[in-house]
């Protein structure tokens, strides 16, 4: 049996809530070409040119709102995790690593290996499979190993937008929000429509059949549009919600391309003209809470909200560290490791 390490790995951070800091995790972040996928010309002309000259002086102050005494929220939650981890089960080496920014995978990685870990499993921490997340980790994680010469027996774990483990405590941390007059509204990361349109080897699926992401089938098995689908009915059969109850949106879009609709903006208006006055958001594609939930949903999009007439929102917070998720993670993990023992 050999010494098993688990590399946590997320989207990133900046270092501080300064421009320059700001400036330079976005460099790394929008210059990858899992993230942005036009040639590099241009994609170098787009970020160094129009985004990076104005986008920093903008985000620095919405970080400085979220800002926690031990730093960023999304580096301070995954801290938690890993330690909770790490006292859930000391038999297994944890370390958390961001995809862009610190600490960095090459250094969790080199942790690791001093500490004797020859079973490694890439974790990515996204629930629904992306290029720009899921698969840029793993690529990034793989060249850090290849350019460090270590070779450990390897596992990734991919996407687990339906696992009980995942779900179980997704569900309870909604439940207690919920209230007959109240909406629930699933908000996802958004994604540009080419991002997975990429997915479908078929080309006669993808944003091409009606409500393409509600149709299971092997086109769309790696479509991120698909696992946001799945999580969110699996929640709403876990909760007992009936159709009136919830909706789904998309939210962060960056630039001119197409995006997955509809937009939580849009869809927050169209609730309140409904008559919706009470609503609840989960963003069930973040396991911590970052500026895309504690700004973005909870400043912004309640600003919206109340200015269209709402009266009550509730951003219901991500799992973070909650004890139940802890405990799910934990056994998803061991579930990898049992699968390769077997």
């Amino acid at each position: 049996m050999g010494k098993k390490g688990v590399l946590l790995m997320n989207v990133g951070t900046p270092d501080e809530p300064t421009t320059s800091s700001v400036k330079t995790y976005l460099r790394e972040f929008l210059l990858d070409p899992d993230v942005i996928d036009i040639p590099a010309p241009l994609r170098h002309l787009l970020v160094r040119g129009i985004i990076l000259r104005t986008r920093p002086k903008k985000i620095a102050p919405l970080y400085k709102k979220i800002w926690m005494d031990e730093g960023s929220p999304l580096r301070v939650y995954s801290k938690r995790v890993t330690e909770n981890l790490m006292e859930l089960n000391d038999e297994i080496d944890y370390e958390f690593a961001m995809r862009y920014g610190n600490p960095s995978i090459r250094l969790g990685l080199e942790r690791l290996r001093e500490r004797g870990v020859d079973e490694l499993l890439l974790l990515p921490m996204f629930p629904h499979y992306a290029q720009a997340t899921t698969e840029s980790s793993l690529k990034h994680a793989h060249k850090q190993l290849a350019n460090m010469g270590w070779s450990p027996t390897l596992l990734e774990m991919g996407h687990f937008e339906t696992a009980e483990e995942f779900i179980g405590p997704l569900a309870e941390s909604i439940r207690p929000h919920l209230g007959d007059d109240t909406h629930l509204l699933f908000s996802y990361h958004g994604l540009p429509v080419s991002h997975v349109k990429r997915i479908d080897s078929s080309k006669k699926h993808c944003q091409t059949i009606n409500e393409c992401c509600t149709v299971q089938c092997d086109a769309n098995s790696l479509c991120y549009g698909r696992h946001c689908y799945e999580t969110t009915i699996a929640v709403v059969e876990r909760l007992g919600l009936t159709e009136d109850q919830w909706s789904l949106s998309y939210q962060s879009r960056i630039g001119p391309v197409k995006w997955l609709e509809p937009s939580t903006t849009s869809m927050v208006e169209a609730l309140v003209k409904k008559g919706i006055d009470k609503l609840a958001i989960v963003a069930p594609a973040f396991l911590a809470d970052g500026l895309e939930t504690l700004e973005e949903l909870d400043i912004g999009i309640r600003e919206e909200f109340m200015e269209h007439g709402g009266k009550e929102l509730k951003v219901i917070n991500c799992l973070n560290d909650d004890e139940q998720w802890i405990k799910g993670l934990e056994q998803l993990i061991r579930r990898e490791f049992d699968a390769i023992a077997a």
